[in-house]
C-alpha cells in the first residue's frame, strides 16, 4: 500500500507503524501501512503464501492462522495492533522431522481436493484440538462439565465457519478425528 506521496511506507509516515510480531517462532520486525491486515502482512512482507485470500471478507476460512493459539481470520486484523504477539500459519506447523501428525492425517483421509482451502482446515483444525485438549465447549457440547469429546458433530461445529467448495467435509472430520485419538 501506498501513502499520499506515493511512496513506500516509511518510519514517521503518520500513515504507517512499526510492529513486532513473532511469526512460526521467528520474531520480525515490519513497518506497515496501517490498513495491511495480517493476511496480507504474511503473504506480502514475509513471504509466507499459505494462507489464502478467499473472500476478504472473513466469511470463508482460507485465511484462518492462530494469533496467540487461537484461530483468527486474518484477513480481518490489522497487523500493526499485532505488536509483542505470536502468530502460528500452517508453514509453521510441521517439525523439524518433517509434517505434524495432523498435516499426515490431512493427507492420509485425502482431506483436501484442489487445496486452496487446505491451509486454514488445518490450522483451524490445530485450533480445535487445542480447545478442546482445554476443556472449552462449543455450541454442540453435551457435557459441560467433564472433558470435550471431539465427535463428528463437535468437529463439524468447531470447524464451521472453514468453508471447502470441493465438500471435502467427511475427509476433514475424519482427519481431525484420528489426530484427536476419538474413535
Amino acid at each position: 500500500m501506498r501513502n499520499g506521496s506515493g511512496s513506500a511506507p516509511t518510519v514517521g509516515d503518520e500513515y504507517s507503524s512499526r510492529v513486532a510480531v513473532t511469526v512460526n517462532g521467528t520474531r520480525r520486525e515490519l513497518t506497515l501501512d496501517n490498513r495491511t491486515t495480517l493476511l496480507d502482512a504474511l503473504r506480502e512482507h514475509l513471504g509466507l503464501i499459505g494462507a489464502k485470500k478467499g473472500c476478504d471478507h472473513g466469511q470463508c476460512g482460507s485465511c484462518t492462522v492462530l494469533l496467540e493459539g487461537r484461530r483468527v481470520k486474518s484477513c480481518l486484523i490489522l497487523a500493526v495492533t499485532l505488536d509483542a504477539c505470536d502468530v502460528t500459519t500452517v508453514e509453521g506447523l510441521a517439525g523439524p522431522d518433517g509434517l505434524s501428525p495432523l498435516q499426515e492425517a490431512f493427507i492420509a483421509h485425502d482431506a483436501f481436493q484442489c487445496g486452496y482451502c487446505t491451509p486454514g482446515q488445518i490450522c483451524s483444525a490445530r485450533g480445535v484440538l487445542d480447545e478442546a485438549a482445554r476443556g472449552w465447549p462449543s455450541a454442540v457440547t453435551d457435557d459441560l462439565t467433564g472433558p470435550v469429546r471431539l465427535t463428528d458433530a463437535e468437529i463439524r461445529e468447531r470447524m464451521s465457519g472453514n468453508l471447502c467448495r470441493c465438500a471435502a467435509y467427511p475427509h476433514i472430520v475424519a482427519a481431525v478425528r484420528e489426530t484427536a485419538g476419538t474413535p
